[in-house]
Protein backbone atom coordinates (compact mmCIF):
# COMPACT_ATOMS: atom_id res chain seq x y z
CA UNK A 1 0.00 0.00 0.00
CA UNK A 2 2.91 2.17 -0.11
CA UNK A 3 2.26 5.76 -1.70
CA UNK A 4 4.11 8.17 -3.07
CA UNK A 5 3.38 11.48 -0.45
CA UNK A 6 5.01 14.95 -0.98
CA UNK A 7 5.35 17.23 2.26
CA UNK A 8 5.00 20.97 1.74
CA UNK A 9 7.38 22.63 4.28
CA UNK A 10 10.00 21.15 6.40
CA UNK A 11 8.87 22.91 10.13
CA UNK A 12 8.18 20.36 12.92
CA UNK A 13 4.61 19.60 11.59
CA UNK A 14 6.18 19.01 8.60
CA UNK A 15 8.96 16.75 9.36
CA UNK A 16 7.17 14.38 12.30
CA UNK A 17 4.32 14.39 9.47
CA UNK A 18 7.36 12.94 7.35
CA UNK A 19 8.59 10.60 9.79
CA UNK A 20 5.37 9.08 10.85
CA UNK A 21 4.34 8.40 6.95
CA UNK A 22 7.80 6.78 6.34
CA UNK A 23 7.80 4.15 9.26
CA UNK A 24 4.13 3.57 7.38
CA UNK A 25 6.05 2.45 4.72
CA UNK A 26 5.09 5.40 2.30
CA UNK A 27 7.79 7.40 0.07
CA UNK A 28 7.94 10.53 1.30
CA UNK A 29 9.52 13.65 -0.20
CA UNK A 30 9.97 16.70 1.07
CA UNK A 31 9.49 20.27 -0.79
CA UNK A 32 11.36 22.95 1.32
CA UNK A 33 11.33 27.18 0.31
CA UNK A 34 14.33 27.92 2.20
CA UNK A 35 17.66 26.33 1.97
CA UNK A 36 17.75 24.74 5.52
CA UNK A 37 15.02 22.66 7.24
CA UNK A 38 13.38 23.82 10.64
CA UNK A 39 10.62 26.31 9.46
CA UNK A 40 10.12 29.45 11.80
CA UNK A 41 12.86 27.07 13.86
CA UNK A 42 15.69 27.99 11.76
CA UNK A 43 19.39 28.81 12.81
CA UNK A 44 21.57 31.66 11.19
CA UNK A 45 25.08 32.13 12.13
CA UNK A 46 27.03 35.23 11.92
CA UNK A 47 30.65 36.11 12.99
CA UNK A 48 31.11 33.23 15.28
CA UNK A 49 27.34 33.63 17.08
CA UNK A 50 25.31 31.13 16.63
CA UNK A 51 21.23 31.99 16.09
CA UNK A 52 18.08 30.58 16.78
CA UNK A 53 15.65 32.45 14.33
CA UNK A 54 12.06 31.65 15.97
CA UNK A 55 11.42 29.02 18.91
CA UNK A 56 13.19 29.64 22.30
CA UNK A 57 10.93 28.03 25.17
CA UNK A 58 11.31 24.01 25.10
CA UNK A 59 8.11 22.83 27.54
CA UNK A 60 6.67 19.54 27.46
CA UNK A 61 8.85 17.63 27.09
CA UNK A 62 7.36 14.60 27.21
CA UNK A 63 5.99 14.96 23.49
CA UNK A 64 9.74 15.28 22.07
CA UNK A 65 10.60 12.29 24.50
CA UNK A 66 6.97 10.09 22.76
CA UNK A 67 8.55 11.67 18.82
CA UNK A 68 11.34 10.05 18.87
CA UNK A 69 10.59 7.13 21.14
CA UNK A 70 8.09 6.03 18.14
CA UNK A 71 11.69 5.27 16.05
CA UNK A 72 13.09 3.56 18.99
CA UNK A 73 15.13 6.24 19.45
CA UNK A 74 15.45 8.89 22.74
CA UNK A 75 15.98 12.61 23.10
CA UNK A 76 19.59 12.01 24.25
CA UNK A 77 20.29 10.10 21.12
CA UNK A 78 20.26 13.88 18.89
CA UNK A 79 21.08 16.75 21.83
CA UNK A 80 21.57 17.03 25.77
CA UNK A 81 18.63 19.03 27.72
CA UNK A 82 19.84 21.27 30.11
CA UNK A 83 17.10 22.30 32.89
CA UNK A 84 16.74 25.68 33.63
CA UNK A 85 16.69 27.27 37.51
CA UNK A 86 15.56 29.17 37.66
CA UNK A 87 13.43 28.76 34.59
CA UNK A 88 12.82 32.51 33.61
CA UNK A 89 12.63 35.85 35.42
CA UNK A 90 10.39 38.85 35.55
CA UNK A 91 11.08 42.23 35.29
CA UNK A 92 8.33 44.42 37.25
CA UNK A 93 10.56 47.38 37.61
CA UNK A 94 14.28 48.32 38.47
CA UNK A 95 15.28 46.30 41.39
CA UNK A 96 11.78 44.63 41.59
CA UNK A 97 12.94 41.11 39.54
CA UNK A 98 10.92 38.07 40.03
CA UNK A 99 12.71 34.43 39.53
CA UNK A 100 10.82 31.81 38.84
CA UNK A 101 12.56 28.46 40.48
CA UNK A 102 12.38 24.99 39.21
CA UNK A 103 11.89 23.11 42.46
CA UNK A 104 8.26 23.14 43.67
CA UNK A 105 8.95 23.61 47.09
CA UNK A 106 10.52 27.12 46.17
CA UNK A 107 8.13 28.37 44.16
CA UNK A 108 5.53 27.73 46.56
CA UNK A 109 7.94 29.51 49.09
CA UNK A 110 7.84 32.80 46.41
CA UNK A 111 4.38 32.60 45.68
CA UNK A 112 3.94 32.72 49.77
CA UNK A 113 6.30 35.78 49.89
CA UNK A 114 3.68 37.80 47.12
CA UNK A 115 0.59 36.81 48.58
CA UNK A 116 -0.15 34.59 51.80
CA UNK A 117 -1.70 31.69 51.45
CA UNK A 118 -1.41 31.49 47.90
CA UNK A 119 1.49 28.86 48.18
CA UNK A 120 -1.74 25.77 48.95
CA UNK A 121 -3.83 27.92 46.00
CA UNK A 122 -0.93 27.31 44.06
CA UNK A 123 -1.14 23.71 44.74
CA UNK A 124 -5.04 23.50 44.36
CA UNK A 125 -4.14 25.09 40.78
CA UNK A 126 -1.66 23.23 39.51
CA UNK A 127 -3.58 19.86 39.82
CA UNK A 128 -6.57 21.22 38.31
CA UNK A 129 -3.70 22.34 35.70
CA UNK A 130 -2.40 18.70 35.49
CA UNK A 131 -5.61 17.20 35.10
CA UNK A 132 -6.51 19.07 32.10
CA UNK A 133 -3.00 18.35 30.81
CA UNK A 134 -3.50 14.75 31.09
CA UNK A 135 -7.15 14.32 29.94
CA UNK A 136 -6.14 17.50 27.47
CA UNK A 137 -3.07 15.83 25.90
CA UNK A 138 -4.64 12.23 25.67
CA UNK A 139 -9.01 12.66 24.93
CA UNK A 140 -8.25 16.06 22.70
CA UNK A 141 -5.05 17.06 21.12
CA UNK A 142 -4.51 13.51 19.05
CA UNK A 143 -8.29 13.91 17.24
CA UNK A 144 -7.96 15.62 13.97
CA UNK A 145 -10.39 17.46 14.81
CA UNK A 146 -13.35 16.71 11.52
CA UNK A 147 -16.12 16.74 13.48
CA UNK A 148 -17.71 17.75 16.64
CA UNK A 149 -19.17 14.06 16.65
CA UNK A 150 -15.06 13.44 17.52
CA UNK A 151 -15.88 15.01 21.03
CA UNK A 152 -19.34 13.24 21.63
CA UNK A 153 -18.17 10.52 23.76
CA UNK A 154 -20.11 10.83 27.20
CA UNK A 155 -16.75 10.69 28.82
CA UNK A 156 -15.09 13.25 26.98
CA UNK A 157 -18.34 15.18 27.24
CA UNK A 158 -18.34 14.63 31.08
CA UNK A 159 -14.69 16.16 31.44
CA UNK A 160 -15.63 19.23 29.00
CA UNK A 161 -17.11 21.39 31.94
CA UNK A 162 -14.05 19.92 34.48
CA UNK A 163 -11.85 21.08 32.01
CA UNK A 164 -13.59 24.88 31.76
CA UNK A 165 -13.86 24.68 28.26
CA UNK A 166 -16.43 28.04 28.56
CA UNK A 167 -14.64 30.37 31.13
CA UNK A 168 -11.43 32.12 30.82
CA UNK A 169 -8.31 31.27 32.03
CA UNK A 170 -7.94 34.91 33.77
CA UNK A 171 -11.32 34.37 35.50
CA UNK A 172 -9.92 31.16 36.51
CA UNK A 173 -7.30 33.04 38.06
CA UNK A 174 -8.19 35.69 39.71
CA UNK A 175 -10.60 33.19 41.71
CA UNK A 176 -7.78 32.03 43.37
CA UNK A 177 -5.06 35.29 43.24
CA UNK A 178 -5.54 38.31 43.96
CA UNK A 179 -1.65 40.11 44.16
CA UNK A 180 -1.42 40.97 40.30
CA UNK A 181 2.13 40.49 39.97
CA UNK A 182 1.71 36.51 41.12
CA UNK A 183 -1.59 37.18 38.25
CA UNK A 184 0.56 38.51 35.12
CA UNK A 185 2.97 35.25 36.06
CA UNK A 186 0.22 32.95 36.00
CA UNK A 187 -1.67 34.74 32.35
CA UNK A 188 2.09 34.87 30.50
CA UNK A 189 2.01 31.06 29.42
CA UNK A 190 -0.99 31.55 27.51
CA UNK A 191 0.58 34.11 25.82
CA UNK A 192 2.06 31.46 23.57
CA UNK A 193 -1.72 30.13 22.20
CA UNK A 194 -2.09 33.69 20.24
CA UNK A 195 -4.89 35.39 22.61
CA UNK A 196 -5.36 37.31 25.77
CA UNK A 197 -6.17 35.48 28.93
CA UNK A 198 -9.61 36.98 28.89
CA UNK A 199 -10.55 35.24 25.34
CA UNK A 200 -8.04 31.79 25.99
CA UNK A 201 -10.28 29.16 27.43
CA UNK A 202 -9.65 27.73 31.35
CA UNK A 203 -8.22 24.41 30.04
CA UNK A 204 -5.52 26.15 28.79
CA UNK A 205 -4.17 26.54 32.48
CA UNK A 206 -2.53 23.55 32.04
CA UNK A 207 0.36 25.88 30.53
CA UNK A 208 0.90 26.21 33.77
CA UNK A 209 1.18 22.63 34.61
CA UNK A 210 3.34 22.74 31.33
CA UNK A 211 5.76 26.00 32.76
CA UNK A 212 6.18 25.47 36.96
CA UNK A 213 5.75 21.16 36.90
CA UNK A 214 7.50 20.06 34.09
CA UNK A 215 9.61 22.77 34.14
CA UNK A 216 11.27 24.88 31.45
CA UNK A 217 14.37 23.44 29.40
CA UNK A 218 17.16 23.94 26.87
CA UNK A 219 18.62 21.80 24.40
CA UNK A 220 22.35 22.29 24.36
CA UNK A 221 23.69 23.74 20.81
CA UNK A 222 20.37 25.85 20.69
CA UNK A 223 17.14 24.99 19.79
CA UNK A 224 17.84 23.87 16.32
CA UNK A 225 18.90 20.92 17.70
CA UNK A 226 15.95 19.28 17.48
CA UNK A 227 15.48 20.18 14.02
CA UNK A 228 18.72 18.34 13.08
CA UNK A 229 17.72 15.06 14.94
CA UNK A 230 14.19 15.27 13.16
CA UNK A 231 15.90 15.67 10.03
CA UNK A 232 18.75 13.10 11.01
CA UNK A 233 15.92 10.70 11.68
CA UNK A 234 13.93 11.61 8.58
CA UNK A 235 17.22 10.72 6.70
CA UNK A 236 17.15 7.51 8.21
CA UNK A 237 13.48 6.87 7.54
CA UNK A 238 14.32 7.48 3.94
CA UNK A 239 12.37 10.70 3.76
CA UNK A 240 13.69 12.80 0.67
CA UNK A 241 14.36 16.50 1.60
CA UNK A 242 15.10 18.73 -1.22
CA UNK A 243 15.91 22.62 -0.19
CA UNK A 244 15.27 25.45 -2.26
CA UNK A 245 12.40 23.99 -3.57
CA UNK A 246 9.36 26.61 -3.57
CA UNK A 247 6.11 25.34 -4.29
CA UNK A 248 4.09 27.31 -6.32
CA UNK A 249 1.19 25.28 -7.62
CA UNK A 250 -0.66 22.00 -6.81
CA UNK A 251 -2.07 20.38 -9.64
CA UNK A 252 -6.19 19.32 -9.23
CA UNK A 253 -7.44 18.03 -12.14
CA UNK A 254 -10.53 16.06 -11.17
CA UNK A 255 -10.72 16.94 -7.96
CA UNK A 256 -7.31 15.02 -7.16
CA UNK A 257 -3.82 16.32 -6.59
CA UNK A 258 -1.58 14.65 -8.81
CA UNK A 259 1.23 16.61 -8.87
CA UNK A 260 3.20 19.56 -7.15
CA UNK A 261 4.94 21.96 -8.86
CA UNK A 262 7.98 24.49 -7.66
CA UNK A 263 10.49 27.03 -9.34
CA UNK A 264 12.39 24.08 -10.57
CA UNK A 265 10.50 20.92 -11.02
CA UNK A 266 7.32 18.60 -11.03
CA UNK A 267 6.84 15.83 -8.16
CA UNK A 268 4.17 13.40 -8.81
CA UNK A 269 2.07 12.85 -5.70
CA UNK A 270 -0.67 10.53 -4.67
CA UNK A 271 -1.15 12.79 -1.51
CA UNK A 272 0.13 15.76 -0.48
CA UNK A 273 0.57 16.94 3.09
CA UNK A 274 0.85 20.71 3.36
CA UNK A 275 3.27 21.83 6.05
CA UNK A 276 3.74 25.21 4.98
CA UNK A 277 1.43 27.92 6.00
CA UNK A 278 -2.43 26.88 5.46
CA UNK A 279 -3.98 30.24 4.22
CA UNK A 280 -0.67 30.35 1.80
CA UNK A 281 -1.46 26.80 0.11
CA UNK A 282 -5.53 27.20 0.68
CA UNK A 283 -5.20 30.54 -1.40
CA UNK A 284 -1.85 30.72 -3.67
CA UNK A 285 -1.01 27.16 -4.63
CA UNK A 286 -5.14 26.21 -5.46
CA UNK A 287 -7.00 27.07 -8.09
CA UNK A 288 -10.30 28.76 -6.56
CA UNK A 289 -12.46 25.84 -7.27
CA UNK A 290 -9.81 23.15 -5.28
CA UNK A 291 -10.04 25.99 -1.88
CA UNK A 292 -10.94 25.05 1.04
CA UNK A 293 -12.02 28.28 2.26
CA UNK A 294 -12.88 31.62 0.89
CA UNK A 295 -10.10 34.54 1.76
CA UNK A 296 -13.38 36.64 3.33
CA UNK A 297 -13.46 33.38 5.55
CA UNK A 298 -10.17 34.11 6.49
CA UNK A 299 -9.92 37.55 7.23
CA UNK A 300 -12.34 36.52 9.65
CA UNK A 301 -9.74 34.41 11.85
CA UNK A 302 -8.27 36.24 14.74
CA UNK A 303 -4.39 35.63 14.29
CA UNK A 304 -2.04 35.25 16.45
CA UNK A 305 0.40 38.27 16.91
CA UNK A 306 3.39 38.95 14.73
CA UNK A 307 6.78 39.83 16.51
CA UNK A 308 9.75 42.22 16.23
CA UNK A 309 12.84 40.39 16.88
CA UNK A 310 16.17 41.62 16.81
CA UNK A 311 19.28 39.22 16.80
CA UNK A 312 22.44 40.52 18.77
CA UNK A 313 25.79 40.05 19.50
CA UNK A 314 27.36 41.67 22.10
CA UNK A 315 31.33 41.99 22.66
CA UNK A 316 31.08 41.05 26.69
CA UNK A 317 28.94 39.20 28.70
CA UNK A 318 26.08 40.49 30.68
CA UNK A 319 24.89 41.06 34.12
CA UNK A 320 21.47 40.65 36.19
CA UNK A 321 20.22 38.63 33.00
CA UNK A 322 18.91 34.74 33.10
CA UNK A 323 18.13 32.77 29.98
CA UNK A 324 14.96 34.02 29.89
CA UNK A 325 13.80 37.74 30.93
CA UNK A 326 10.56 38.63 30.10
CA UNK A 327 9.67 42.59 30.98
CA UNK A 328 6.67 43.34 32.30
CA UNK A 329 7.39 46.84 33.73
CA UNK A 330 4.44 48.57 31.83
CA UNK A 331 0.91 47.52 30.82
CA UNK A 332 0.03 44.58 30.56
CA UNK A 333 -3.64 45.28 29.35
CA UNK A 334 -2.30 48.26 27.29
CA UNK A 335 -0.25 46.65 25.25
CA UNK A 336 -2.86 43.54 24.66
CA UNK A 337 -5.83 46.18 23.85
CA UNK A 338 -2.95 47.63 20.88
CA UNK A 339 -2.42 43.44 19.73
CA UNK A 340 -5.79 42.48 19.98
CA UNK A 341 -8.69 45.50 19.95
CA UNK A 342 -7.05 48.06 18.09
CA UNK A 343 -3.95 46.74 16.27
CA UNK A 344 -1.37 49.21 16.44
CA UNK A 345 2.16 49.46 16.83
CA UNK A 346 2.57 49.42 21.01
CA UNK A 347 2.78 52.73 22.79
CA UNK A 348 4.46 51.10 25.70
CA UNK A 349 5.85 47.43 24.68
CA UNK A 350 6.16 44.55 27.27
CA UNK A 351 8.97 42.65 25.56
CA UNK A 352 11.03 39.32 25.96
CA UNK A 353 15.16 38.54 26.26
CA UNK A 354 16.42 34.93 25.54
CA UNK A 355 20.02 34.80 26.53
CA UNK A 356 21.28 31.33 25.67
CA UNK A 357 25.13 32.20 25.76
CA UNK A 358 24.25 32.32 30.14
CA UNK A 359 23.46 28.90 30.03
CA UNK A 360 25.41 27.55 26.61
CA UNK A 361 28.99 28.97 25.34
CA UNK A 362 28.82 27.47 22.62
CA UNK A 363 26.26 29.92 20.52
CA UNK A 364 28.70 33.43 21.45
CA UNK A 365 32.67 33.56 20.93
CA UNK A 366 34.13 33.83 24.13
CA UNK A 367 33.82 36.38 26.22
CA UNK A 368 30.36 37.66 24.26
CA UNK A 369 27.49 37.17 24.54
CA UNK A 370 23.72 36.11 22.38
CA UNK A 371 20.95 37.88 22.40
CA UNK A 372 17.47 37.53 21.30
CA UNK A 373 14.92 39.97 21.56
CA UNK A 374 11.59 39.63 20.79
CA UNK A 375 8.09 42.58 21.21
CA UNK A 376 4.34 41.05 20.49
CA UNK A 377 2.84 43.61 18.04
CA UNK A 378 -0.50 42.78 15.70
CA UNK A 379 -0.20 40.98 12.93
CA UNK A 380 -0.29 43.17 9.24
CA UNK A 381 1.00 46.66 10.27
CA UNK A 382 2.72 48.64 8.10
CA UNK A 383 6.71 47.37 8.74
CA UNK A 384 9.30 49.77 8.02
CA UNK A 385 13.29 50.33 8.98
CA UNK A 386 12.21 53.44 10.74
CA UNK A 387 10.15 51.66 13.28
CA UNK A 388 12.36 49.02 13.69
CA UNK A 389 14.97 51.28 14.65
CA UNK A 390 12.50 52.97 16.94
CA UNK A 391 11.52 50.16 18.95
CA UNK A 392 15.00 49.04 19.40
CA UNK A 393 15.94 51.74 21.02
CA UNK A 394 12.95 51.66 23.36
CA UNK A 395 13.84 48.61 24.69
CA UNK A 396 17.03 48.71 24.98
CA UNK A 397 17.05 52.07 27.23
CA UNK A 398 14.71 49.77 29.19
CA UNK A 399 16.58 47.06 29.16
CA UNK A 400 19.70 48.80 30.49
CA UNK A 401 17.83 50.76 32.86
CA UNK A 402 16.45 48.07 34.85
CA UNK A 403 19.45 45.88 34.52
CA UNK A 404 21.75 48.56 35.22
CA UNK A 405 24.26 48.50 32.05
CA UNK A 406 25.37 49.47 29.15
CA UNK A 407 24.44 46.78 26.35
CA UNK A 408 23.86 49.14 23.33
CA UNK A 409 27.73 49.80 22.97
CA UNK A 410 28.57 46.40 22.84
CA UNK A 411 26.43 45.15 19.92
CA UNK A 412 29.13 44.10 16.85
CA UNK A 413 26.20 42.52 15.22
CA UNK A 414 22.71 43.23 15.09
CA UNK A 415 19.57 41.75 12.68
CA UNK A 416 16.35 42.31 12.88
CA UNK A 417 12.93 40.35 11.95
CA UNK A 418 8.87 41.11 11.39
CA UNK A 419 6.08 41.26 9.25
CA UNK A 420 7.53 41.47 6.19
CA UNK A 421 10.00 38.79 6.77
CA UNK A 422 7.93 36.07 8.34
CA UNK A 423 6.02 37.05 4.92
CA UNK A 424 8.63 36.26 2.90
CA UNK A 425 10.07 33.70 4.25
CA UNK A 426 7.28 31.42 5.44
CA UNK A 427 4.32 33.00 3.59
CA UNK A 428 3.21 33.98 6.97
CA UNK A 429 -0.44 35.20 6.30
CA UNK A 430 -0.28 39.10 7.55
CA UNK A 431 2.81 38.66 8.54
CA UNK A 432 1.92 36.56 11.90
CA UNK A 433 4.55 34.64 14.19
CA UNK A 434 2.38 31.61 15.69
CA UNK A 435 -0.23 31.15 13.46
CA UNK A 436 -3.92 30.99 14.54
CA UNK A 437 -4.91 32.17 17.83
CA UNK A 438 -6.17 29.94 20.13
CA UNK A 439 -9.60 31.63 21.21
CA UNK A 440 -13.03 29.34 22.09
CA UNK A 441 -14.45 29.57 18.53
CA UNK A 442 -11.06 28.85 17.24
CA UNK A 443 -10.48 25.62 19.41
CA UNK A 444 -10.24 21.94 18.21
CA UNK A 445 -13.27 21.06 15.58
CA UNK A 446 -13.57 24.94 15.01
CA UNK A 447 -9.92 25.20 13.45
CA UNK A 448 -9.45 25.02 9.80
CA UNK A 449 -9.93 21.53 8.96
CA UNK A 450 -6.88 18.93 8.26
CA UNK A 451 -8.21 17.74 4.60
CA UNK A 452 -9.16 19.50 1.90
CA UNK A 453 -13.07 19.00 1.57
CA UNK A 454 -12.71 19.42 -2.26
CA UNK A 455 -9.43 17.54 -2.99
CA UNK A 456 -9.62 14.36 -1.60
CA UNK A 457 -6.03 13.45 -1.15
CA UNK A 458 -4.66 16.86 0.07
CA UNK A 459 -4.25 17.46 3.94
CA UNK A 460 -3.26 20.36 6.25
CA UNK A 461 -0.92 20.03 8.99
CA UNK A 462 0.79 22.61 11.13
CA UNK A 463 -0.04 26.21 13.90
CA UNK A 464 -3.03 27.15 11.58
CA UNK A 465 -4.89 23.77 12.26
CA UNK A 466 -5.45 21.11 14.80
CA UNK A 467 -4.15 21.07 17.39
CA UNK A 468 -2.49 24.39 17.51
CA UNK A 469 0.65 27.08 17.81
CA UNK A 470 4.08 26.10 19.14
CA UNK A 471 6.28 23.19 18.87
CA UNK A 472 4.40 20.37 20.66
CA UNK A 473 1.53 21.52 18.99
CA UNK A 474 2.95 21.19 15.40
CA UNK A 475 5.27 18.13 16.45
CA UNK A 476 1.69 16.30 17.30
CA UNK A 477 -0.34 17.51 14.53
CA UNK A 478 2.14 15.88 12.48
CA UNK A 479 1.59 12.18 13.91
CA UNK A 480 -2.06 12.84 13.59
CA UNK A 481 -2.45 14.42 10.03
CA UNK A 482 0.47 11.32 8.79
CA UNK A 483 -2.30 8.81 10.72
CA UNK A 484 -4.88 10.40 8.24
CA UNK A 485 -3.16 9.74 5.28
CA UNK A 486 -2.06 6.44 5.87
CA UNK A 487 -6.01 5.55 6.66
CA UNK A 488 -6.94 7.42 3.50
CA UNK A 489 -4.26 5.42 1.10
CA UNK A 490 -5.47 1.78 2.58
CA UNK A 491 -8.76 2.81 1.31
CA UNK A 492 -7.41 4.09 -1.91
Amino acid sequence: MSKQVIVIGSGFAGLSAACFLAKAGHQVTILEKNDCAGGRARKFEAEGFVFDMGPSWYWMPEVFDNFFESFGKKVSDYYELIRLDPSYSVFFGKDDVMHLPAKMDELEAMFEYYEKGSGAKLRQFLAEAKYKYEVGMNEFVFKPSHSILEFADIRVLKSMFRLQMFSSVSAHIRKLFTNEKLIQLLEFPVLFLGATPQNTPALYSLMNYADMSLGTWYPKGGMHKIIEGMVSLATELGVDIKLGEEVTNIYVPNGHASKVITKTGEYQADVVVGGADYHHIDQDLLAPRSRNYTEKYWDKRTMAPSSLLFYLGLNKRLNNLKHHSLFFDEDFDQHAKEIYDEPVWPTKPLFYACCPSQTDDTVAPEGCENLFLLIPVAPDLEDTEEMREKYYNIVMERLERLTGQDVRDAVIYKRSFAHRDFKADYHSYKGNAYGLANTLMQTAFLKPKMKNKQVENLFYTGQLTTPGPGMPPSIISGEVVAGEVDKYCSKN
